[in-house]
């Protein structure tokens, strides 16, 4: 093997969005999780709601547009049609 071509081996710190904090070793220093055993449904055992950046609003409001926009072609083919 090659000397000096592989990434250093350091401590590291895990941290998940609710609090909890896992020390490993890694080749990165810090690493930032959504979702870990402490605050996840599956080992917890409570069900929650997991919506990351409004995802499911955003959703909703690019099918809304889709279907305006869809309704508008629709209406100025309908219009193309009588003339």
């Amino acid at each position: 093997m090659r000397a000096a071509i592989h990434p250093k081996y350091v401590a590291s710190e895990i941290r998940c969005a609710c609090g909890n904090s896992i020390k490993t070793q890694s080749t990165r220093p810090s690493l930032l999780i959504g979702i870990c055993n402490e605050c996840h449904p599956f080992y917890t055992g409570q069900q929650k709601f997991v919506d990351t950046a409004g995802r499911v609003d955003k959703f909703q409001q690019r099918l809304a547009k889709t279907q305006q926009a869809q309704a508008a072609q629709a209406e100025a083919n309908a219009k193309k049609k009588k003339k």
